[in-house]
């Protein structure tokens, strides 16, 4: 097992430091691990409280109401789900030392991006690209 890095409680990646060393990449690996924990509380959260709210309520319009509440619920729910298995990847590219490098030209992706954003997979350009390419072949 890999001994754990000292971070200082104050400590941000800074660019005058080494790129991707131990130190930032603990931090990452760390703010990864602390959003998928919060994700995760929120569906615990989100399931027991559709479990206690699944009464049958006699008004069609409150019926109505609460239906397209828990539907919302759930479709944010399906995208909090997809967002951490983004997280689970970025862990895993933080244990393979992929992370921190953008998929497509192999370029170091900002720091303020990644911690703005700590799955990004792209430098800022190349999501950009990517995007205008997207758009392109939609519009097709």
């Amino acid at each position: 097992m890999k001994a754990q890095t000292f971070l200082p409680q104050d400590y941000r990646p800074a660019e005058d430091e080494p790129f991707m060393n131990e130190r930032q990449l603990e931090y990452f690996r760390r703010k990864l691990e602390a959003w998928k924990q919060e994700l995760l509380s929120q569906s615990a959260e989100t399931l027991e409280g559709l479990q206690d709210s699944a009464r049958a309520v006699p008004d069609l319009a409150d019926r109505a109401s609460e239906e397209t509440d828990r539907a919302l619920e759930l479709r944010t729910r399906d995208r909090q789900r997809k967002l951490v298995s983004k997280i689970d990847a970025a862990l895993r590219r933080i244990e393979t030392g992929d992370f921190g490098y953008c998929e497509m030209t192999g370029e170091p992706i900002s720091l303020r991006r990644l911690d703005a954003r700590p799955i990004a997979t792209m430098t800022l350009e190349a999501q950009e690209r990517h995007e205008r390419k997207e758009r392109v072949h939609r519009d097709d």
